[in-house]
């Protein structure tokens, strides 16, 4: 079998925030290949990553027989190193990389949860990412929801933050898992300070309170911090991770599979993770990219609620009563209309 062309493009999704979600939102990356095949991953970057898709990859990857996965991600990242290591060239590698994946699965007619040594068909439980109210995933059957706080400034107004986290508390009850996620916007005194106040509420995690290049500070939270810390969202690589995984600067690690590398750098931060007996909740998880991985691989699966305005997955396994399931599709169970892209 050999690669006989690659397509990127940017579907249309209305309703997506307008900012870089948007502007540098989510790409299609399709491979063809001369057996009939084709391989369908999402990628990050907008008209950037499509731009790294159409001409450094492409031109790597046309002719060559797309099984040696693990050995084309080396070739991809050594191409796009001078640029990249980071960022939207790693957004853009991710999307081939999971489109490999799902040539892979497709391939051996089986779906990539087993060819990773899992199986499909369990529930996976999931937790709802809200920016607002809780009574919605509340109403859906979610037993666990985390609160985006990043509109609140501890440093100004701690009172009205620790109030909102109290008020879900008590409309979850005592049984319900519930986190926070600062978005980068804090700094060590007001993280710790915001922790001392939320211990009460047996709070699961608290995610990405410093920015992702702060490893001192992040250090400095290990040690001090009486909630466990989450983080990993907007990193990039195995070997990032590792780095992180060695100092345990987060007890939760949340690679964005989309963003990351792909499910290859995926599948070798499980790994480490494990052997650091750390866990791993990847980034919008629920999102059929990242779902077999968790399947195959989580020990403890959560899956992340996934992003409403990427109604052209096709395929995406619905969550029901805060469970999602894999089913029996070959590769990763993605289906695309071709016209998406027209």
């Amino acid at each position: 079998m050999k690669i006989t062309e690659i397509r990127a493009c940017q579907p249309a999704t209305p309703g997506s925030p307008p900012d870089w979600r948007t502007s540098l939102g989510q790409i299609l990356v399709a491979v063809e290949t001369d057996a009939g095949l084709i391989g369908y991953g999402v990628g990050g970057g907008g008209a950037a990553g499509i731009h790294v898709v159409r001409t450094v990859l492409r031109d790597l990857l046309l002719g060559r027989d797309p099984s040696a996965v693990e050995r084309i991600w080396e070739e991809m990242y050594r191409a796009t190193l001078p640029f990249g290591r980071k960022g939207i060239a790693l957004m853009a590698l991710s999307g081939v990389d999971l489109a490999l994946w799902d040539l892979r699965g497709k391939a051996a007619n089986e779906p990539v949860a087993r060819l990773l040594g899992g199986q499909v068909g369990q529930p996976i439980p999931t937790y709802a990412t809200v920016w607002g109210s809780i009574e919605p995933a509340i109403t859906a059957g979610h037993r666990a929801i985390k609160l985006h706080l990043e509109k609140y400034d501890p440093r100004t107004n701690l009172q009205a933050l620790v109030d909102c986290v109290a008020n879900a508390r008590r409309q979850m009850g005592d049984a319900g898992m519930l986190m926070v996620d600062a978005f980068m916007k804090w700094d060590i005194d007001s993280t710790l300070a915001v922790a001392a106040r939320l211990v009460e509420h047996n709070i699961a995690w608290l995610e990405e309170p410093l920015l992702p290049d702060d490893l001192k500070g992040y250090a400095d939270l290990a040690d001090r911090c009486p909630i466990p810390i989450a983080g990993g969202e907007h990193e990039f690589t195995a070997a990032a991770f590792e780095e992180i995984i060695q100092q345990r600067l987060h007890a939760v690690l949340q690679p964005d599979v989309c963003w990351c590398g792909g499910l290859t750098e995926l599948i070798k931060i499980y790994r480490m993770a494990a052997t650091a007996g750390l866990r791993v909740c990847p980034h919008r998880g629920a999102e059929i990219w990242s779902l077999h991985a968790i399947a195959a691989l989580d020990p403890q699966p959560l899956a992340e609620s996934g992003r409403s305005w990427m109604s052209w997955v096709g395929g995406q396994p619905p969550i029901v009563d805060g469970w999602i399931q894999l089913g029996e599709a070959p590769g990763l169970g993605v289906i695309v209309d071709e016209e998406t892209c027209n």
